[in-house]
């Protein structure tokens, strides 16, 4: 399993749940409980609040989460196909062997989570605050990242190739680690890309 940042261990449960089919958490709040190969696929969460769970092997594709929370938790091997998130929590949660085909997510907060060499190629990310978040060897080829915070996010050896990345806090991002080609900015994210290298600009 990928680390979490500083290696702080992740939270431990303290019951199971298997098989978590035909569920319904809207409104609900789960605190430490594991979740084994669970199909939530079509489930749709309106203000859930997970707290510290892990999902292993969870399904939520084609899955909708708005005003959810998903705080300090750990996903290993779920799948998020077409999955949407609303704005929705996700503070400190981990990331570790998942897939994140067609995932959509609108606003929220994902500052401090762990998506440590993600796949999230096609992904699309809108007005999204990820805060020293571990983006560290991202693989986000002709994503959006649009209108994100990315202040003070790990984006070493992060390939965002063709990424959309225009109205996005690029303040922290070191173009000398980071693979760029394509990648779309604004005029502003030019000249704060620009200084990075270096580079004077005069008229």
């Amino acid at each position: 399993m990928a680390d979490r940042k500083e290696g702080r261990p992740a939270p431990k449960t303290e019951s199971t749940v298997r098989d978590w089919d035909d569920a319904d958490p809207s409104g609900q709040t789960f605190t430490r409980v594991l979740f084994i190969d669970s199909d939530l696929t079509e489930v749709t969460n309106r203000g859930g609040v997970f707290e510290e769970c892990t999902f292993r092997g969870v399904r939520f594709n084609a899955s909708v989460h708005v005003d959810a929370a998903f705080v300090n938790c750990t996903f290993v091997r779920c799948s998020f196909f077409d999955t949407t998130f609303t704005r929705c929590k996700l503070m400190g949660s981990m990331f570790d062997d998942c897939s994140y085909n067609l995932m959509k997510v609108e606003g929220g907060d994902w500052s401090f989570v762990g998506l440590p060499g993600a796949d999230l190629r096609g992904v699309e990310m809108t007005g999204t605050k990820l805060r020293e978040a571990d983006l560290t060897g991202l693989r986000a080829a002709k994503a959006a990242l649009r209108d994100a915070d990315l202040s003070g996010a790990w984006l070493h050896h992060a390939d965002l190739t063709g990424v959309d990345l225009r109205g996005s806090d690029l303040s922290t991002l070191d173009p000398h680690t980071v693979e760029l080609k394509n990648a779309i900015v604004d005029l502003t994210q030019a000249m704060v890309i620009t200084t990075s290298l270096g580079l004077e600009v005069r008229p």
